[in-house]
């Protein structure tokens, strides 16, 4: 590509990838970071540009089938570096080697009504924007080998200021994503009004794994079926730097994050974890008004299951295995506000609704989850501070509301809670202080 200059695909015209490896000639970009493992070849590519464009009605074919191997034998579809003003709208891009479209350290990047068909090989991620600011991406339709959107930070330059909006996406991986790429985080991102379809992963993944600052998420009114798991939030500690010989970034940080208006059906039967490392704790988390359905079938063993930590692990919403809860398992969170929060089981599920351990300042508002015959307790809270549960009425046929353990626990209040249907509102461990637990309304705690 060049400055000032549109590549027009007219309606019916395919632009064609050469199957020959030699017709891509390798470009070393001046912007260095960790995609300089991946590939050095491109179909399309501009670099330091201004004002640039592809539209039409158009497609591009890049023939993804026909390379076979490692990353650098697999050349990438649409690669921009360090350009500013780059619109991409309405064409169809299909069949990629590798990466489908690569924006790296761009301004000003609108991305409208195109389509992606990509599921020839691997890597097949639909929108990558990496280290870039002011990126606007709506109206797209992607069917994906990898991730159908994702944010990436692969230098130190963070992706900021970024919306995705009114798009369906389907992939073999994650939905809407951003990681595990982290270095640079993340700033200002909004995602809303997207349809996610049989997905194998998560339909929201939100990772900070090698170093960065993930800061200021809104995401809102996602539906999503056919999904892995509905959200899944991850603060790790890979630490893998960007560049040869440098030193492993320290480690990241999450927080500020919102998602609200969520409806999702078909997740399997693993759950959705929200999960920071001891001593650096995802913070200022709050999920609202979602409807959130699962297979079930977990047992009373899977909700006894020790979680491990693994810290440096690839973070993928199936890392810890079945968690002990069938809805939601927080670990290492500051400021958790839960609202609104609707739970449903496509068969019955033994597990517990929601664990929480060691989080501070946690907020349980209109939580309702169905009725399993012989379950775990509803709610497991472990070295909790400063939680406050309302608004909950437990299913007829409830055996234990809250089951509270941790010598650490203390500040638990329960407050215009229903409990009539429930046979016991607290099961609490020897090893709580007595003073931790508190309720202000009917049916008083008593510790055993």
């Amino acid at each position: 590509m060049k400055s000032n200059v549109t590549l027009r695909l007219d309606t019916g015209s395919t632009l064609l990838g050469s199957s020959s490896l030699k017709d891509y000639p390798p470009t070393v970009q001046a912007f260095r970071s960790y995609t300089d493992n991946y590939t050095d070849k491109s179909l399309i590519y501009g670099e330091k540009l201004k004002r640039i464009a592809i539209t039409g009605n158009g497609t591009i074919d890049g023939r993804g089938r026909t390379f076979k191997g490692p990353y650098k034998v697999r050349p990438y579809m649409i690669r921009i570096i360090q350009c500013q003003n780059v619109t991409v709208k309405d064409v169809t891009i299909q069949n990629s080697p590798m990466w489908v479209q690569h924006y790296l350290a761009c301004d000003d990047v609108l991305i409208d009504g195109i389509i992606v068909r990509s599921r020839v090989n691997a890597n097949n991620d639909g929108i990558n924007i990496d280290c870039c600011h002011r990126v606007l991406i709506s109206n797209c339709n992607i069917t994906s080998g990898d991730d159908a959107i994702v944010l990436k930070s692969t230098a130190a330059r963070p992706c900021r200021n970024v919306t995705v909006s009114n798009c369906v996406l389907s992939s073999l991986c994650n939905g809407l994503k951003m990681g595990t790429e982290s270095n640079g985080g993340f700033q200002n991102i909004v995602m809303t009004g997207c349809a996610i379809y049989d997905t194998r992963l998560a339909g929201i993944a939100l990772e900070i794994v090698d170093g960065g600052t993930m800061d200021r998420v809104v995401i809102s009114n996602i539906s999503m079926d056919g999904i892995g798991a509905p959200i899944f939030l991850r603060l790790g500690n890979r630490a893998r730097p960007f560049k040869k010989d440098m030193e492993k970034p320290k480690m990241g940080a999450m927080r500020n994050i919102t998602i609200s208006n969520i409806e999702a059906t078909g997740a399997n039967p693993t759950g959705c974890a929200i999960s920071g490392l001891p001593g650096y704790p995802i913070e200022n988390v709050t999920i609202s008004n979602a409807r959130l359905s699962f297979a079930g079938g977990g047992t009373k063993k899977d909700a006894a299951r020790p979680i491990p930590e693994n810290p440096t692990a690839y973070p993928e919403y199936s890392m810890f295995g079945r968690l002990s809860a069938y809805g939601f398992y927080c670990r290492h969170v500051k400021g958790l506000k839960l609202s609104n929060i609707q739970l449903q089981l496509a068969k019955p599920d033994l597990r517990h609704a929601l664990v929480a351990g060691d989080v501070q300042n946690l907020s349980i508002d209109d939580l309702d989850t169905p009725f399993s015959k012989d379950a775990a307790a509803l709610i497991r809270l472990n070295e909790v501070k400063a939680a406050l549960i309302r608004g909950c009425r437990p299913p007829a046929g409830t055996d234990t509301f809250l089951k509270l353990q941790g010598a650490k626990s203390e500040g638990i209040v329960l407050t215009a809670n229903d409990f009539i249907r429930a046979a016991k509102v607290a099961d609490i461990a020897p090893n709580v202080p007595t003073t931790a637990l508190s309720q202000l309304a009917n049916h008083p705690v008593e510790k055993p």
